[in-house]
């Protein structure tokens, strides 16, 4: 399998899971404003909608869409590991979670990317962006270590990377103190440490 990132994007979810699994893969770096590959390849060649992540898979199809492919992965390699089975209310939820996660709260975060923002723009999509981590902490006010309870799942990569973009937005997560300890409690796991040096986000140990 070969994985189409951009350092620090949501990509980084995937490559977490793909880590988390002990699977084999290639990384391959996107240039998002050229859309050219690293290894000089168009990129919407493989992908049409020109953004990360996507996933080739060994015969070649390509996945897309970052909460289609950590559940493909999950299901297709760690059944009722990182995803609870198809088909039973547990499962539901974490749908639930992830596309909250990538119609709210990522969605909140990307209009905050926008460098031609007034500030009265930046001010509302900064309230807005408040409601949904509000959202979001309420979530672990039970002592809950992960977003779906007791066990890491693919739904926990994705709200890591997101959270992970709040200092380059001048956002600070005391204010959030439960979402600030579950962003150290997972960027602890070796999966992750790895898939951040990989990505020249962290130095080597």
């Amino acid at each position: 399998m070969k994985l189409f990132y951009a350092p620090g994007a949501c990509s980084l979810a995937p490559h977490i899971v793909l880590r988390e699994l002990g699977l084999p893969f290639e990384l391959e770096a996107v240039d998002l404003k050229t859309k050219k590959t690293a290894s000089g390849a168009d990129f919407v060649a493989s992908n049409p909608k020109g953004y990360v992540p996507a996933l080739q898979l060994d015969g070649g199809e390509v996945l897309t869409e970052g909460v289609a492919i950590v559940q493909y992965l999950a299901d297709k390699h760690g059944p009722g590991t990182l995803a609870p089975n198809a088909g039973t209310v547990e499962r539901a939820r974490l749908t639930a979670d992830l596309n909250f996660l990538s119609s709210e709260l990522h969605k909140a975060f990307g209009q905050l990317f926008n460098p031609a923002l007034t500030s009265e723009a930046r001010e509302a999509a900064l309230a807005n962006l408040g409601r949904k981590l509000d959202v979001m902490e309420q979530a672990f006010s039970d002592g809950r270590p992960y977003l779906a309870g007791p066990d890491f799942t693919v739904v926990d990569p994705y709200l890591f990377v997101i959270l992970s973009w709040a200092p380059m937005m001048g956002i600070d997560l005391a204010c959030w103190p439960l979402l600030g300890a579950f962003s150290e409690r997972v960027g602890t796991r070796a999966s992750v440490q790895a898939s951040m040096e990989a990505e020249g986000l962290r130095k080597a140990a």
